[in-house]
């Protein structure tokens, strides 16, 4: 036998050698983690009955079965959400939230971000005074626990108080003399506008997770639903006007500030998708930009 056989017989057993070992050589190639908020960050305030944080609702992601609902059902309106549903509930690193401090001294995931907004020093490095500054921001705004952390919440509040007076500032939403709905992934806002005027909102929003991201571009709302219900999730989507496939804007009830976002639709509080619901009408045009963060 030739030693080019030879070598050529010895390359063979060694892989025939490899295929029978359990899982292969692939498994033992380390898996990559999924792409998430840190698992070290938790809700500053221990859940209750209107916050189940452990839940994100789960929106239809298929497209409904559209029918025209009758005068009797349109008539009853989706319940209210109960109270302190939609508080601002910090995600605070969970020695923190177990020892109760009251001004940490951890750097948080946007703390250059609040820094700038606070007009501090833009070091990206927590300080005494930076938690004493952050911390009277999230008492003025009701966001607990107040210890001073720049977490998501709180930078989430900061984009909304920028906002809210003219959210188009950057021009990313198109004008139009008919109304559009403008809806910036980037910030997690949407507003109403037709030509310069914003008819409605701004208000906060949650979009779709990593995976199954709200589509960007335009839409039109093509069924509009008061009392859906999400046959496939069996979870109610209070106000829910659809405008790509399964994606819809709606209500929910629970927080808006989850780590994971919705499975595609543009999820509202309770009270902010009914009075969208007095605003827009079937064939209104949307207009989906950016990309929420994370995903």
């Amino acid at each position: 036998m030739t030693p080019r056989r030879t070598a050529g017989r010895a390359v063979a057993l060694l892989l025939a050698a490899v295929a029978v070992l359990p899982g292969g050589v692939a498994s033992a190639a380390p898996v990559p983690p999924a792409p998430g908020p840190p698992a070290e960050l938790v809700p500053g305030v221990a859940p209750g009955p209107a916050q189940p944080w452990s839940l994100d609702t789960p929106d239809q992601a298929l497209p409904p079965v559209v029918y025209t609902p009758s005068a009797g059902e349109d008539a009853v309106e989706p319940r209210r959400a109960v109270a302190g549903t939609y508080a601002l509930v910090e995600y605070v690193p969970l020695g923190e939230a177990v020892a109760q401090v009251s001004c940490t001294a951890k750097t948080g995931p946007y703390q250059r971000q609040v820094e700038r907004w606070l007009g501090l020093r833009v070091d990206g490095r927590q300080s005494a005074a930076d938690c004493r500054a952050v911390r009277a921001f999230q008492v003025r705004q009701g966001i607990k626990p107040a210890i001073g952390f720049a977490g998501p919440v709180t930078w989430s509040r900061m984009r909304y108080l920028s906002a809210r007076r003219n959210p188009n500032a950057a021009g990313k939403c198109p004008l139009r003399t008919h109304p559009v709905v403008c809806v910036d992934l980037d910030r997690q806002l949407m507003w109403v506008q037709k030509g310069r005027a914003v008819v409605y909102g701004t208000v906060p929003i949650r979009s779709g997770r990593a995976g199954y991201r709200t589509r960007a571009g335009w839409h039109r709302i093509y069924w509009r639903h008061k009392n859906h219900w999400s046959t496939l999730y069996n979870t109610p989507m209070p106000y829910a006007q659809f405008f790509n496939g399964g994606q819809a804007f709606h209500g929910v009830y629970g927080s808006l500030h989850t780590g994971a976002g919705s499975m595609g639709c543009v999820n509202l509080t309770v009270a902010d998708a009914r009075r969208l619901w007095g605003v827009l009408k079937k064939g209104d045009w949307v207009f989906v930009w950016g990309r929420r963060p994370g995903t």
